[in-house]
């Protein structure tokens, strides 16, 4: 059993095996390690403060009104009310630190839910969301908290969770923003070709990566919902038999003058329970960003390369007839890229669609993906796999085909890979994907074969390595193999071989064309160069301005062509003794590359 991924698709929990962890960057930063210990010292006080508290925090005695710091039984001394203001103030730890969850939970799950939604949706989506999210805005928070006291009892849970939805907007235009600049990565367009959900690429992709500015929001809505408590306790809006930090600083204003040392002790621990948050989400945020590799890229060692074959048709598997894609122009008008499009490739086959950048080539395959931009509108045409009507199709009937019956190879490999997890991470968790009730110690065995079938020595070693650390040939061979693990009947190439090397382009074509060999698939090569052209493809589709110009088997377009464009493409790249028609040549033994 096997499955699709053309490069990164749902990872799983990241190790980073190069650079330091997230936890021994923690450990190796003070500002961390001081407020971290100041939080848990904070915290485990909180918790055990039923245990800690020597008296009730609401118990009155005559004999410690205002008494003294150090009094026996009084180790902080008594309010003006006779209470104990060690044990109020621990019991006023939990109101802070529960104000500080409920605050924050809803105002995450709201503002990051709905960011990711509105920064990833269609245009319709982004702004219905931004409409509700600026309304909400335009509330006066803290004097709608006041107004809404009758009806919340001045009960603080109730009153947090209304703050917290006040908060959801801020958070949610740090999400969205994220996600509208993070959405357009080549590595998230590849986990949409490899058929995983929008559900799943939101929630372990996307978040995976604006996760650092959500944390640092977090900790400083923390430090805000917690200020806020306090301060409406200070007003006196709450209930009076919940000890607080706020409605001890009242208290101890009230009798300043008596006792002024009675205001340290609430201010203190409340100011060092906020700055704390923020500095540790400070260091946390740091730790996250510096957790993440780098891409990279490296040549690799290859092979010689082999003869062309023509393969002839058999049956019209994949068949584009007369595809029009269009685009809003500045006037709202659709203006088409794509006009009239058609061409077929069958099983075995392998077809070039060839024409300089902008011809429309790319939006023609990626029509056949499914995978156009949300903007773009096809207006007429018909894209039929094996009779099946894709254009027709539902996106999620959609998702069934890509990945599983149509396989997709990008260019730019190492764009491809999601540098924050592993090699193995990605490929298991797209054929888990794929292939519901896979388990992952099939899925690993699948893919370690497949790692060694397309040429790598050693797949252990990059099963566990990170993008960054293999090479540009290594990492294509690596989506070839993700590409054809359900043995997809139509398998798209988009300039497999532009950023490498000419060594490496040469055993990547020889890899391709042995795995149609052995697995039967058509083979849509999309491409600008006819070298590659030349050296793997039985038929040629040349594209100009989004329209097909000229068609027909390889040796015949490149000996004689037709058309005025193709014959200029042809001058300005090769010269008469350049076309191949010398017999086959029989191939050097390959050297595997390292």
């Amino acid at each position: 059993m096997s499955a699709n991924i053309t490069a990164v698709v749902d990872p799983i929990t990241p190790k980073d095996a190069v650079r330091e962890s997230v936890t021994r960057k923690l450990l190796r930063d003070p500002q961390a390690l001081i407020a971290g210990s100041i939080l848990l010292v904070i915290v485990v006080l909180g918790v055990g403060s039923p245990w800690f508290a020597s008296h009730d925090p609401n118990a009155a005695s005559l004999d410690a009104v205002n008494a003294p710091v150090g009094t026996p039984g009084y180790l902080l001394g008594g309010d003006q009310s006779g209470r104990d203001i060690l044990s109020r103030l621990l019991l006023s730890i939990p109101t802070s630190l529960f104000t500080a969850v409920i605050g924050v939970s809803v105002a995450v799950i709201i503002g990051v839910t709905f960011g990711l939604i509105g920064g990833y949706s269609r245009k319709t989506v982004q702004t219905s969301t931004e409409w509700v999210f600026s309304l909400i805005q335009t509330f006066p928070g803290l004097l709608l908290l006041i107004v809404l006291v009758p009806l919340t009892g001045g009960d603080y849970r109730i009153t947090m969770a209304i703050f917290g939805v006040l908060l959801a907007p801020g958070l949610y235009r740090i999400v969205r923003n994220q996600v509208l600049s993070v959405k357009n990565e080549l590595y998230v367009d590849a986990a949409r070709v490899s058929g995983v959900p929008d559900s799943r690429i939101l929630g372990r992709h996307i978040l995976f990566v604006v996760r650092s500015p959500i944390i640092i929001a977090a900790a400083f809505l923390a430090g805000a919902c917690i200020g806020i408590q306090a301060g409406l306790a200070f007003l006196g809006l709450g209930s009076t038999l919940v000890p607080s930090f706020g409605a001890m600083i009242s208290d101890a204003f009230a009798n300043f003058y008596t006792d002024p040392l009675q205001l340290v002790w609430p201010s203190a621990l409340l100011g060092l329970l906020t700055a704390s948050l923020v500095l540790l989400g400070n260091s946390l945020r740091d730790a996250l960003e510096g957790a993440r590799p780098k891409s990279g890229s490296a040549s690799s060692r290859g092979t010689t390369r082999q003869a062309p074959q023509n393969t002839a048709p058999s049956v019209a598997l994949l068949d584009v007839r007369d595809l029009a894609i269009a685009y809003p122009g500045p006037d709202g008008k659709p203006r088409e890229v794509v006009s009239y499009v058609s061409f077929t490739v069958g099983a075995g086959e392998t077809v070039g669609l060839v024409g300089e950048s902008g011809s429309g080539k790319t939006q023609t395959a990626f029509s056949v993906l499914g995978v156009l931009p949300r903007e773009a509108i096809v207006t007429r045409g018909s894209i039929q796999l094996g009779g099946l009507e894709l254009l027709d199709l539902s996106e999620k009937d959609k998702r069934a085909v890509r990945g599983r019956r149509i396989a997709y190879i990008p260019q730019e490999p190492m764009s491809n890979l999601d540098p924050s997890f592993t090699i193995g991470q990605q490929l298991v968790e797209g054929i888990r994907c794929a292939v519901p009730g896979l388990s992952r110690r099939e899925a690993r065995a699948t893919m370690m074969g497949l790692l060694e079938r397309v040429g790598i020595t050693d797949p252990d070693r990059v099963f566990s390595s990170y993008p960054h650390q293999i090479s540009g040939g290594m990492a294509q061979r690596v989506l070839i193999a993700g590409a054809v693990a359900t043995r997809p009947e139509v398998l798209i190439a988009d300039e497999p071989t532009t950023a490498l090397d000419v060594t490496v382009q040469a055993e990547i074509l020889d890899l391709i064309r042995e795995l149609q060999a052995e697995m039967g698939m058509a083979v849509l090569l999309v491409t600008h160069n006819f070298g590659v052209v030349a050296d793997i493809c039985s038929r040629i589709v040349v594209m100009q301005s989004g329209r097909v110009v000229e068609e027909g088997d390889v040796r015949d377009v490149f000996a004689s062509p037709t058309d005025p464009y193709t014959q200029d493409l042809l001058s300005s790249i090769l010269d008469e003794g350049t076309v191949r028609l010398d017999p086959p040549r029989t191939p050097e033994p390959v050297e595997a590359q390292k």
